[in-house]
């Protein structure tokens, strides 16, 4: 994790508006690192939900999801159930999917954990969302 504060913090904040998609991605994987993430869910919100590019989507998705905790699959899985169909759902889709945890490269006891505790979230958006995760176990 890191720790941004003050105009680092900032700084990141202002390239996430950029209009190259590459700073935005960069963005991205900087703030999704942010130890304390609430204090930027909205802006990663924005960028999952990049009207512009999905790679911004995917490198935002990717390095939450790398996070390793409920914190970033539940912003992910948040911007999944809103996002529209112009190739941003797909492309979140895809880094869900292509989760090492899930995709047995690895042990994916932790993401089940993860998603049974989503699954009764308060935001009905994540609930929705971790039920249709879980249901796709085998």
């Amino acid at each position: 994790m890191e720790e941004l504060a003050g105009q680092g913090l900032a700084d990141v904040i202002a390239a996430a508006e950029s209009p190259a998609w590459s700073v935005r991605a960069a963005a991205g994987r900087r703030l999704a690192a942010v130890t304390e993430i609430e204090s930027v869910a909205g802006v990663l919100r924005r960028l999952l939900l990049d009207q512009q590019d999905t790679g911004v989507t995917s490198d935002t998705a990717s390095a939450l999801l790398a996070r390793r905790d409920l914190a970033g699959l539940r912003l992910v899985l948040t911007a999944r159930a809103v996002a529209p169909g112009d190739g941003t759902a797909d492309q979140l889709d895809a880094e869900l999917d292509c989760d090492p945890r899930w995709t047995g490269e690895e042990d994916s006891s932790e993401l089940i954990a993860q998603l049974r505790t989503l699954a009764s979230d308060q935001d009905p958006d994540v609930r929705s969302e971790a039920l249709l995760r879980l249901s796709s176990c085998r």
